[in-house]
């Protein structure tokens, strides 16, 4: 007895994994338009409307060669999701700002999101995630 309730733990423990694999995904970010090799791109990943453009889920910093980049996110649940991201071109590790916050370095949104008297909303950037997801982001 003691073994067929073992089996079945094991059994559904198998099944849960398998679940729980089936459930994550990889977010895959292509930049175009970048003019420059020079410095790097700061990308974050929002996993909600409130933490949009302030605080992301998940961030990674990525190199550009031959004026290209390409971000992964790994290991990310079914879900609805924004990136935000910005082109550090004098590597100062921050997004520098003109009068007003306005970026002085190209920024690019998922969706193309573009701003109007302010930041881009989380509605206009928002992607759901319920396989592998490949996107294209414009760096202006």
């Amino acid at each position: 007895m003691q073994r067929i309730f073992l089996l079945l733990g094991l059994f559904l423990l198998g099944a849960l994994s398998n679940i729980n694999a089936q459930e994550n995904h990889t977010i895959t970010i292509d930049f175009t338009g970048i003019e420059s090799d020079k410095g790097n791109i700061y990308v974050a990943l929002y996993d909600n409307k409130d933490s949009f453009l302030k605080k992301p889920a998940k961030g990674d910093i990525v190199k550009i060669t031959d004026k290209k980049a390409t971000a992964v996110f790994k290991n990310i649940p079914n879900g609805v999701y924004a990136i935000s991201a910005f082109h550090d071109e004098n590597n100062n590790k921050k997004m520098d700002t003109k009068i007003f916050g306005i970026p002085k370095e190209p920024i690019g949104m998922s969706n193309d999101a573009k701003g109007f008297m302010g930041p881009p909303k989380y509605k206009d950037a928002k992607f759901t995630v319920n396989g592998d997801v490949t996107l294209t982001i414009e760096m202006n």
